[in-house]
């Protein structure tokens, strides 16, 4: 029994979470069946996380890591070889996976090693974005903080 939900009432009644809507109405969509190539999402620190990719029989030029916005894609395609005739293909040749990132992660590394793609990635909060302490005045460093009033025109009538 699959469940399916339906987003368009939270569309025309919130503002600013189109991103996390259109997220949540993607993942309903996606096929369950590509399942290649396998991967593993880790949690590395507060701000840091790790993507590892089981890509055996790709080579480094064969791969290609690409980040546009907040969309993380890997794709993997095979360099066309000899000519050869097979009798069963059961070997993938391309792929192509993605992955949605929030706001402020950036690709910071990627490496292969032995049939292993492994991509950090860091959530990078811009400072004016962070939270910060507020220090509250008191006695005379209020009264010189106080907004100037302005006074109101007297009009006749």
């Amino acid at each position: 029994m699959s469940a399916n939900l339906d987003f368009s009432p939270l569309f025309r009644s919130s503002i600013g979470f189109e991103r996390m809507l259109n997220a949540l109405e993607a993942a309903r969509r996606a096929e369950t069946v590509d399942n290649w190539p396998p991967y593993d999402i880790v949690k590395a620190g507060e701000d840091d996380y790790r993507i590892a990719m089981a890509v055996a029989g790709f080579s480094r030029d064969e791969l290609a890591i690409t980040q546009e916005q907040n969309m993380l894609i890997v794709a993997g395609q095979k360099a066309n070889g000899e000519d050869v005739q097979y009798l069963h293909r059961g070997i993938a040749g391309r792929f192509r996976r993605q992955f949605e990132l929030a706001d402020h992660v950036k690709v910071v590394d990627a490496g292969l090693v032995d049939g292993l793609l492994t991509i950090a990635l860091k959530r990078e909060i811009p400072e004016e974005m962070k939270p910060r302490q507020i220090g509250i005045e008191t006695g005379q460093a209020m009264s010189k903080a106080r907004p100037k009033e302005i006074e109101a025109g007297k009009h006749a009538a």
